[in-house]
């Protein structure tokens, strides 16, 4: 049996509901007990935001995340606020476009993506929350089935917006290839 707790943290507009829906969804399609609890501020785009993600081979008894096994850190206040909180033996995940500072924490697996200088330099700006959701599935190893990572992405992307599943595929391609 095993449960795997992810907080997601940044500032509105990050897209981080938006990546915690869809590791949500590809939890339900690995055919896991999922539990997906979003949070944001009252200012919603640039306020905060987090989200709270439980995937588990046993049903999820509380949507609560108090002591993620896995953070993905999207600007400093988030680091700040929840670094302490990762399980000992847990994984950090760092915009380090966007967060300068090391992880302090010597009993966690941290990892240092440029996810926004990348999504920049990619010319797709507002997908650095796909960059580093394509090094938490490579990290996890759950991102060999490329056929449930883009249903996943079918689940999330509106059919309007139908043109963006290329793209954030893509996006998901450089961090899971991101070596660094």
């Amino acid at each position: 049996m095993k449960t795997t707790q992810y907080l997601f943290a940044g500032f509105g507009g990050q897209g981080i509901l938006f990546a915690g829906k869809f590791l949500a969804y590809q939890g339900l399609n690995d055919g896991k007990n999922v539990s997906w609890l979003p949070s944001y501020g009252p200012e919603m785009r640039g306020g905060t935001a987090s989200c709270s993600v439980i995937i588990s081979d046993i049903p999820v008894g509380s949507p609560i995340v108090s002591n993620p096994d896995v953070l993905i850190a999207m600007n400093l206040p988030s680091l700040d606020k929840y670094e302490s909180t990762v399980a000992p033996g847990g994984t950090i995940f760092v915009d380090s476009t966007l967060i300068s500072r090391k992880v302090t924490r010597t009993d966690v697996t941290v990892h240092y993506i440029p996810a926004t200088q990348m999504a920049s330099d990619n010319k797709t700006p507002t997908l650095a929350n796909m960059i580093i959701m394509g090094k938490v599935l490579a990290e996890s190893g759950t991102f060999e089935d490329e056929e449930k990572v883009l249903a996943a992405l079918q689940k999330v992307i509106s059919a309007k917006r139908a043109d963006m599943l290329d793209v954030n595929l893509g996006a998901l391609r450089l961090g899971k290839d991101y070596q660094g």
